[in-house]
């Protein structure tokens, strides 16, 4: 039965969706489907950005070590990064922009400037290899990168297409972005509505190497209003019960920006909410509870292996962060046992848990509060009023309540497509425009969707998509193995971690150690299995019918070995 909870919420989003509320909505061809958007949404990111910056202009938005600068302040430096990127480096309405680097003030200004001036936003994934980095550049066709000093000389050697220019981090943008600032008095920006290109983000399918996923405009300003419309309903709520935050909003961005949880929940929402974001050059337990304490940090999202840590660590008593209410997780599978250990270790706060894709630009379901307590196994229900969730079998035919099948979602927040490759967009949607997630699930009798598997072969290390195909093609690239196999491995702290089993060609001797350190010469160090998750097979590994390796088999084999039992 829905719970109180629910029913409160239910009846607020009721009244936001009414004529002339902010959740109002519209019905649109979305692929040739109709589907609802918001009503009064901007056209184009860049109208999103000036309409909030204007409304909160003098609030705080973005601080990163001894920087902070206010909605005005970050508008007025992505304008000027906006006039060097056209004026000086020739970007063009449409043009691929590649970002490679790690969180800061000036990766969020230059992506604001990026977009003012008619480029794709390209967030490349800032732990890739150089190899990886080179791929992902080549396959959009970036025009230009901006990167950072460890990222470009991850590049060296590399063969991608684009013009690589440096920026830093840690100073004011006009001088970490000096090599992209210009005057934008004197430059003409294009006019961006809502079909144009806005972002691409990469994402790890069951075949390998990443596939660039791109949205236009409408899409990923929807993903940022859907989050918004979600945070207005709850902080209705609390409102109307008394226990409404009366200081601004503010988050600590824990998570890459360049994965859609950090980009659009975390950084694209807090426009429309007006709300600080605190940034971190890398993830510390500890520097996090400094910060959060510091800068009455109101929210944290991150995979849930941050959150948990939070709430163990030792040094936790010692700062003050009552002021954070809410403990979102996604990205990963987060233990149940997770959810009471976060709640007692914060009774002021709730744990919370989004789920959603880089395809769907992170909109989904939301499981929080007292509902996430009282079924911390489920990812929530479909966030309205935009989601369409539907449990699909195999022939795109909808199952009814309680069945096991295919999880879709229908949404005008969707992607358009993976860049250069019809062949896998098409597969990717239905012919009623669901887009297929790959994950198995079911609705229980109160519109809670469960998570009870995956069809794609792809491991999620601490909300890193790591695919099992491109380990394997790693591993078989070493003139000595025969034989492999790659899967997870369930693990207290990052959810899951990749495993290998392998078997050598006849007369040829390879060790885990020596087999972890050639593969640390060919992809990103996560996607590597640590040495005791390497097991070496002195027999041929068991084969389907079909004749390909059974790893369902392999793995139950070998699970005791590589979980130490």
């Amino acid at each position: 039965m829905p719970t109180e909870l629910d029913k409160a919420l239910d009846a607020i989003m009721d009244k936001l969706t009414e004529a002339g509320g902010p959740a109002e909505t519209i019905m649109i061809d979305r692929g040739g489907v109709d589907m609802p958007a918001l009503k009064n949404a901007p056209p184009s990111l860049i109208h999103y950005f000036e309409h909030y910056c204007s409304e909160h202009a003098d609030a705080c938005f973005l601080v990163d070590g001894d920087v902070r600068l206010s909605f005005a302040e970050s508008w007025d430096a992505a304008r000027h990064v906006a006039a060097g990127l056209v004026k000086d480096h020739g970007v063009e309405r449409g043009d691929r922009v590649g970002i490679a680097a790690r969180n800061s003030a000036n990766w969020i200004v230059a992506y604001m400037g990026v977009l003012i001036a008619g480029g794709c936003a390209t967030l490349l994934n800032g732990f890739s290899s150089g190899e990886e980095l080179a791929d992902q550049i080549e396959l959009v066709g970036c025009k230009l990168l901006l990167a950072d000093a460890q990222r470009a000389k991850r590049l060296d050697g590399q063969s991608h297409g684009a013009r690589i220019v440096l920026f830093d981090h840690c100073n004011d943008p006009a001088d970490g972005l000096g090599a992209i600032w210009g005057d934008p008095a004197s430059a003409s920006f294009p006019e961006i509505g809502p079909d144009d290109y806005a972002t691409i983000l990469y994402t790890s399918g069951s075949t390998g190497k990443s596939k660039g996923a791109w949205s236009d405009h409408r899409g990923v300003v929807h993903g940022a209003l859907s989050y918004a419309m979600q945070s207005l309903m709850a902080f209705t709520y609390l409102d109307s019960s008394g226990d409404a935050p009366t200081t601004q909003a503010c988050a600590l961005v824990a998570v890459p920006l360049f994965h859609v949880t950090g980009e659009v929940p975390v950084f694209l929402q807090s426009f429309a909410l007006g709300r600080k974001l605190v940034l971190m050059p890398r993830w510390d337990a500890g520097e996090a509870l400094r910060l959060m304490d510091k800068e009455k940090v109101s929210y944290f999202a991150g995979v849930p292996l941050m959150s948990y840590e939070i709430a163990t660590h030792p040094d936790r008593a010692k700062y003050d962060i009552s002021s954070c209410s809410g403990f979102a997780a996604g990205g990963a599978p987060r233990p149940p046992e997770h959810v009471t250990k976060i709640k007692e270790a914060f009774p002021d706060g709730f744990p919370l848990l989004g789920y959603g894709l880089t395809e769907t630009n992170g909109v989904g379901c939301a499981n929080f509060n007292e509902n996430y307590l009282a079924k911390p196994s489920s990812t929530g229900k479909p966030s309205r009023p935009l989601v369409d969730l539907a449990i699909l079998d195999d022939d795109g035919n909808k199952l009814e309540q309680g069945k096991t099948g295919e999880i879709c979602f229908r949404t005008v927040c969707n992607f358009i497509g993976y860049w250069n490759n019809d062949e896998a967009t098409a597969e990717a949607y239905t012919r009623d425009r669901y887009f297929r997630t790959g994950d198995l699930g079911y609705i229980d009798e109160d519109g809670y969707l469960f998570i009870v598997d995956r069809k794609k072969d792809i491991i999620i290390r601490g909300g890193e998509n790591i695919t099992c195909i491109e380990v394997e093609e790693a591993i078989y690239a070493h003139d000595a193995v025969a034989e492999c196999s790659v899967f997870g491995l369930p693990d207290e702290r990052m959810g899951e971690v990749p495993a290998a089993v392998y078997h050598l060609k006849q007369g040829s001797d390879l060790t885990p150690a020596g087999l972890r350190e050639f593969l640390l010469t060919r992809i990103a160090p996560f996607k590597v299995p640590l040495e005791q998750h390497i097991c070496l097979s002195d027999k041929s590994l068991p084969r389907l019918g079909t004749q390909k390796i059974d790893k369902r088999t392999v793995r139950t084999m070998f699970r005791d070995e590589l979980e130490g039992v």
